[in-house]
């Protein structure tokens, strides 16, 4: 079956939102299809760069067809910016996008396992060569493995039956096939929310486990901030609660001044600075984006820039971060 191209929730306020600058220098942490690259070059002049990483090879390959100088194209997880971003010599940016979980290709690319539409081998993995597979994961973890996995990334409230059910089913052979799994959680799940598939929630919440999705943004939200130069931009959109929620609490708790008791002989400059402010309310879809691309209508897009930290005076320590 053909792959579906990709349509770029959010991208011109997700671009909007960087305030690119015809000079500077950015990174597309999740390049995808390039959506975001492409109009992010569209906006920099002859002495910007953009430097773009993604973990599916097909990704890869797909960045290696722009051909402008200005773009650096890195295989690797976003886990790693800091790593990967000095590897390509940059040392800050002006501004970081995220988009966040799977893209429309990989849902839509039969042989990738990340869809229950389509009768194919139970993968999963965003980068094919790396990781133990959906069905590996399946077949060696126990039932209360199974079942955590299930009721915290997926929020499914039958967790315990459909864990049940899959322990049962591989006493009787392999489950090896998204069809597969889709039939056993149908026949576990008594009841169905209206227009959802039951197995829904159990694919979601294999996806983010086998690829460890909210571990890898806790860990690249950090290496966001530091690598921003001050009054650059951090963009990070998402698709569901569990990942909003490691967004919005970071971005909270980097926007905010330590508060002391009040007349304490403590100078506001000598308190810990925050890091970020944030850049207006979180953004989502409007309706006829929704109508177009019913995949957009869970986003929700977040915007901060990074802070300047106060110029130290003689004789006092600097401020700590």
């Amino acid at each position: 079956m053909s792959v579906r191209s990709h349509t770029t929730v959010l991208l011109e306020q997700a671009v909007d939102g960087l305030n690119v600058r015809s000079d500077g220098i950015y990174v597309d942490c999740t390049f995808g299809r390039g959506g975001h690259s492409r109009l992010i070059l569209a906006r920099l002049g002859t002495n910007g760069r953009l430097v773009a990483l993604d973990r599916d090879p097909q990704a890869v390959s797909a960045g290696g067809e722009i051909g402008d100088g200005r773009f650096h194209m890195v295989h690797g997880r976003f886990s790693r910016l800091a790593e990967l971003a000095a590897r390509a010599g940059i040392d800050q940016a002006d501004g970081i996008v995220l988009d966040l979980g799977v893209s429309s290709p990989q849902l839509d690319d039969a042989g990738r396992g990340f869809s229950f539409r389509f009768d194919a081998p139970l993968d999963m993995r965003m980068d094919p060569g790396s990781g133990l597979t959906a069905a590996d994961w399946l077949a060696q973890a126990s039932e209360q493995e199974i079942r955590e996995v299930i009721r915290t990334y997926g929020e499914e409230r039958f967790a315990k039956q459909i864990a049940a059910a899959i322990v049962a089913a591989r006493t009787r052979g392999p489950i090896g096939t998204t069809r597969e799994l889709a039939a056993l959680v149908a026949k576990a799940v008594p009841t169905r929310e209206p227009n959802q598939d039951p197995a829904t929630r159990t694919f979601q919440a294999l996806r983010i486990y086998v690829n460890q999705e909210l571990e890898e943004l806790s860990l690249a939200l950090p290496q966001c901030v530091e690598l921003l130069a001050p009054t650059g931009r951090l963009v990070v959109i998402g698709f569901h609660s569990l990942e909003d929620r490691i967004v919005k609490r970071f971005l909270r708790e980097a926007s905010r001044t330590d508060r002391l008791p009040a007349r304490l002989p403590v100078r506001a400059r000598d308190l810990p600075q925050p890091h970020l402010r944030l850049i207006g309310r979180a953004v989502r879809p409007a309706a006829a984006e929704v109508a177009a691309n019913p995949r957009a209508r869970s986003a929700i897009m977040r915007v901060a820039e990074r802070l300047p930290r106060l110029p130290k005076l003689p004789g006092l320590p600097e401020p700590e971060h």
